[in-house]
């Protein structure tokens, strides 16, 4: 491995390090709000199984990115070092703001801004098919969460009885697992995708890679997201948060079979959306769902121009 290959392998790690980190409220902030589990086991059990989503079920995801962005489906070196360094520092700096937003989004246009700057032709069919994707993600989740609230709520006894509660609680945290499962499958092409299109591995490889990273950022710079997305933004009770981490996974899980990926933030954001809305919206905070709205557009925004200032930079200095 040449020195150019190292360091794109070594910024996909900090990149995968810092989603792994940002998506800890995702995939575990329901079940850690209703008080099913503790932070640290809450961590402890998202990153293994982000491990093995990653390198077992991204395989597809991982072709989308690797050869479906950009015509011809590849990228030199260089290049994909731009995208993924552009990618990790806006990654890096939503997650020390604590404002979860749509890395997904990120990358992509990233790899847009990259591929302008560089004059390469982009696959806007595929690009379509991703933002189609993402419109309508966050909309399904809403209406899925109203519906399974309103179905746990009619279920006589599910709650008041402890026994019951006990069992939802624990019901809470095996969809919080599949959850972490389902991030693993999804994200990891963001960091390691860019390995196929410069031939770098095979989806296995980059999956195992990929996923190594966002369990160490599961571990070590975890705990903020999953307090913000757990206690800032809706008031959950049981059933609520089951529902919305349910939905959550069944929405990017229906994604991945497809070989397409979506925001885990926005998918479970939806459907807390919805579960409040069941409930009245007095448990949704509007000013914190408002921050995070705003986010998404200037994901994208700042993907792009970043990836095409630091195409223009690694490309003058090569």
């Amino acid at each position: 491995m040449n020195l150019p290959d190292m360091l794109l392998v070594l910024l996909a790690l900090a990149f995968a390090w810092s989603m792994g980190a940002h998506y800890t409220g995702a995939c575990m902030g329901m079940p850690y709000a209703s008080g099913s589990i503790g932070a640290r086991a809450a961590l402890w059990t998202m990153a293994p199984l982000s491990l093995l989503g990653a390198a077992l079920l991204s395989h597809g995801v991982l072709r989308t990115v690797g050869h479906g962005i950009v015509a011809g489906g590849s990228l030199d070196t260089p290049a994909a070092i731009a995208v993924i360094g552009a990618a990790f520092v806006l990654t890096t700096v939503f997650t020390q703001r604590r404002i979860p937003t749509s890395t997904i989004q990120i990358l992509v246009f990233c790899v847009v801004g990259a591929g302008a700057a560089l004059g390469l032709r982009i696959r806007w069919d595929t690009v379509a098919r991703l933002a189609l994707l993402w419109v309508l993600a966050p909309g399904v989740a809403f209406v899925l969460g109203f519906g399974f609230t309103k179905l746990f709520d009619a279920l006589p006894g599910l709650v008041p009885a402890q026994g019951a509660a006990l069992h939802v609680g624990r019901a809470l945290v095996l969809v919080g697992g599949i959850a972490s499962l389902a991030m693993g499958a999804n994200d990891v092409s963001n960091a390691t995708g860019v390995f196929l299109s410069t031939g770098l591995c095979g989806p296995l490889a980059a999956g195992l890679i990929g996923g190594a990273g966002l369990a160490l950022g599961v571990l070590t710079w975890g705990r903020p997201l999953l307090e913000r997305v757990a206690f800032d933004m809706v008031r959950m009770d049981l059933p609520m948060a089951t529902a919305a981490q349910l939905v959550q996974a069944l929405v990017v899980l229906t994604a991945v079979s497809f070989g397409y990926f979506t925001s885990m933030n926005q998918a479970l954001i939806g459907a807390m959306a919805g579960t409040g809305l069941a409930r009245g919206r007095r448990t949704i905070d509007a000013r914190v769902m408002l921050g995070v709205v705003r986010g998404w557009f200037i994901g994208p925004a700042a993907g792009m121009a970043l990836g095409f200032a630091f195409a223009r930079l690694v490309n003058l200095n090569w």
